[in-house]
């Protein structure tokens, strides 16, 4: 067994599973209407520039957290945004899964 030709395998089934073909078909949906696309761009774009001030030590004023939060609420009226969080959320959940798979099975390597 190669564990480079697994980790392959493994990626191509992430990218074929019905959850990320979900996510994949959101976001074209979402990308397909101008304002929608714009507007889910902008608070992808914010949420990173958050997610590095944390990573660097930072942690977000409570105010824009909550205009974060705002914003969310916001978006998630549009139908195609709100299938695009549903889709994203269902994709992070399985990623989540494979992710501690494998740190259980690499724990035995650890201890």
């Amino acid at each position: 067994m190669n564990v480079h030709d697994k980790a392959y395998e493994l990626a191509k089934s992430l990218r074929e599973c019905p959850e990320a073909q979900a996510l994949k078909a959101a976001k074209a949906a979402v990308d397909g209407e101008a304002e929608a696309s714009r507007m889910l761009n902008e608070f992808l774009e914010r949420q990173q520039q958050l997610q590095h001030q944390m990573m660097s030590g930072e942690e977000p004023s409570p105010a824009d957290l909550e205009v974060m939060n705002k914003r969310y609420e916001v978006l998630a009226l549009n139908p195609l945004i709100s299938r695009y969080f549903d889709a994203e959320r269902r994709f992070a959940v399985l990623f989540d899964d494979v992710n501690r798979i494998l740190g259980e099975g690499l724990r035995t390597v650890l201890e």
